[in-house]
């Protein structure tokens, strides 16, 4: 990991929402460490931990619980992972959660506590990490979250999360426009349908998966690898002139009717 060329060597990186190997959190730990950052990773309480913690052996990184619902929860991890790291170069922000009862209705009949614990989870959640990580960026840096195509079509069986979803790729320009004068840069990537803990969550997920095989211009889904890649790019200084886009990584399906 002394390799000078690689693409995140020195970088400090802390990653949040590690849940098990599928997940797109481990991905992107992965891939940052095989390119040479130093991490810190968090997953969501200690039932995880048993799952979480070898994989972040594999990535010799600090684990920590993280519940951003609970008070104080989101303080501690982002001030042991600055004490850790000494400074924090990147983000990647790789949590969602609806209540079950209002995912799987229709958006009408969701709860206003249902809808307002999503967008707490899975969209103000990026804010505030982002305003706990900034004063430790005092280089500039990069700050990534998750989105998907849900956010801007209408998704057969998605619900709740489209608007929440929406919100986040909003909140992704607005901290874009207000981070950049401190060379911080803020980006959502929007992965094609994966397998993932998150996703199982989602009625009829094998018919989402099956429909995007059908529509993308690539004929296939993407893997996890391909959206690690992506998001480690962006946390790279080679994504340096970018900031406030939501970038697909979803083998063409958002390009075509």
């Amino acid at each position: 990991m002394s390799d000078s060329t690689l693409p995140l060597a020195g970088k400090k990186g802390l990653i949040v929402g590690v849940a098990n190997d599928r997940s797109i959190a481990w991905g992107c730990a992965r891939a940052a460490r095989d390119q040479g950052a130093d991490l810190v990773l968090s997953c969501l309480n200690e039932k995880a931990v048993r799952y979480v913690a070898p994989l972040a052996e594999q990535v010799d990184a600090p684990l920590h619980t993280c519940d951003v619902e609970k008070a104080g929860d989101l303080e501690a991890l982002v001030a042991r992972a600055a004490e850790h790291l000494g400074r924090i170069d990147f983000v990647v922000h790789s949590i969602a959660w609806a209540p079950l009862e209002d995912l799987h209705g229709q958006v009408i009949d969701s709860s206003s506590t249902g809808f307002a614990r999503a967008m707490e989870v899975s969209c103000h959640s990026f804010a505030t990490l982002a305003k706990l990580c900034a004063p430790h960026m005092s280089a500039g840096g990069s700050m990534v979250t998750m989105s998907y195509l849900g956010a801007d079509e209408a998704v057969p069986h998605y619900g709740l999360m489209g608007p929440v979803k929406a919100a986040l790729e909003s909140l992704v320009r607005y901290m874009a426009m207000e981070l950049g004068p401190r060379g911080i840069r803020v980006h959502a990537v929007s992965p094609g349908p994966i397998l993932t803990r998150a996703a199982s969550g989602i009625a009829a997920f094998d018919e989402l998966m099956e429909s995007a095989i059908r529509k993308a211009p690539l004929g296939r889904l993407v893997t996890l690898e391909e959206i690690a890649q992506l998001s480690t790019f962006l946390c790279s200084d080679a994504s340096s002139g970018m900031t406030g886009q939501t970038i697909y990584v979803d083998g063409g399906c958002h390009a075509v009717a």
